[in-house]
């Protein structure tokens, strides 16, 4: 039985799912294939991903293909009410409310398990762990599943480096399509999305540190210059550090950046990147905001302890006040802020990610007895697909090499 928080929602959502819908072609003629071919009969899907319209679609077209799914959020502040109630009076069970507290959110993963999976489809790893420790016997039907993010694929590679994974995982966070246009255009944009609807600040002109200098903190870092901002970044690996330098930003430590940023933005997917000594030495008036997958980035608990007095200053807006009385503002309480506090990724990326997702369920399916308990990379089949289908609804064309072009680039002895 779902459980949600309010039911009279559905209409709000349906209208969003809608709207998403129409603005995700890819993903549009894998459902009408799906619909068609059934890829999928018979089977039962858990799946857990920050819980919007995007994602509904997602999941209606895994059910398109035959099967039978169960939806949760993966992260309590990233789920939204009114797609909740739209999939349920859509006949799926859903699991999620919006600012669910730890013991709920995980029950809620523990309920979307219950259906004893064949696949599953994941955003951060908590329902794989789930099957490896407490609902082992969960586990029993599962012939593979997908991760979405890079945290969840740190986490999978650790466990089959011991030897611990029990199933085949898809690494869809490592597809071309995923950390080129999802991790980099998508995280850019949204992010800076909930920065400014949740704060109304300008950024040009601001110092904006950056920590991570990944696909998702290139994106960020990108996407700040464009707004007229002053880039930091703050990086633990020399080779993307000094990548950060040849586009231009400064690079600096995090006790360096911490006196003089304006803005912080975490994206390294570890732990307490921003944390007391760095609070104790901030401006007054610094957002602090996290876009890795968990809310450890920015070591909230420090925050807290070090600070005199702690208030909402605004919707998605604490302000910890610093026994030097300057003021540091979080937002979205860690969480991800262009989830948390806006409507994550442009559907148009999504579109991309969630159309490789979709393909790479029915991969896991056709090529089951063939797969080991190993992370396997999406097959490049996989992300053409779904780029050229893409081009093709933009209108646009690609050239093909010749017969002769081919032969040229598959031998050594010509010239």
């Amino acid at each position: 039985m779902s459980n949600i928080k309010d039911k009279s929602l559905h209409k709000l959502g349906q209208d969003k799912m809608d709207w998403a819908f129409a603005h995700m072609p890819v993903l549009s003629s894998i459902y009408k294939r799906f619909e068609k071919e059934k890829p999928l009969a018979g089977l039962n899907v858990s799946l857990s991903i920050h819980l919007e319209a995007k994602t509904a679609n997602l999941a209606r077209t895994i059910r398109a293909g035959g099967a039978t799914v169960y939806v949760t959020g993966s992260n309590p502040l990233s789920t939204k009410d009114d797609i909740t109630a739209a999939l349920v009076r859509d006949g799926f069970e859903v699991n999620a409310i919006y600012g669910a507290d730890q013991k709920t959110y995980e029950e809620h993963l523990v309920e979307t398990l219950k259906i004893s999976p064949d696949i599953v489809v994941d955003d951060g790893g908590d329902l794989v762990s789930l099957l490896h420790t407490t609902l082992k016997h969960n586990a029993v039907n599962v012939m593979g599943g997908c991760e979405e993010t890079t945290t969840g694929i740190t986490r999978l590679k650790a466990m089959e480096k011991e030897g611990k994974l029990n199933f085949p995982m898809m690494a869809v966070n490592d597809a071309k399509l995923k950390y080129l246009f999802d991790n980099r255009y998508g995280t850019g944009q949204s992010v800076w999305d909930g920065i400014i609807r949740t704060t109304n600040l300008l950024a040009a002109g601001k110092n904006v540190v950056v920590a991570g200098y990944g696909w998702c903190g290139m994106g960020v870092a990108m996407r700040s210059k464009g707004l007229g901002a002053n880039v930091i970044v703050c990086e633990v690996d020399p080779i993307k550090a000094l990548e950060a330098t040849a586009e231009g930003f400064q690079v600096m430590t995090m006790d360096e950046a911490a006196k003089i940023g304006d803005f912080f933005i975490t994206v390294t997917g570890c732990r307490d990147v921003i944390r007391k000594k760095h609070f104790l030495s901030m401006k007054d008036g610094a957002v602090l905001c996290n876009a890795g997958h968990f809310d450890v980035e920015i070591n909230i608990v420090e925050l807290a302890e070090v600070a005199t007095d702690v208030k909402e200053a605004r919707v998605n807006i604490t302000s910890y006040t610093m026994p030097s009385g300057n003021k540091v503002n979080l937002l979205a309480k860690g969480r991800l802020v262009n989830i948390a506090a806006a409507d994550g990724h442009p559907i148009e990326i999504m579109d991309l990610s969630f159309a490789v997702q979709a393909l790479s369920v029915e991969h896991i399916v056709k090529n089951q007895k063939n797969l080991e308990n190993k992370v396997y990379d999406i097959p490049e089949e996989i992300d053409v697909f779904v780029a050229s289908y893409s081009l093709q609804n933009m209108g646009c064309k690609i050239d093909t090499l010749t017969d002769e072009q081919v032969q040229y680039m598959d031998s050594w002895d010509e010239s």
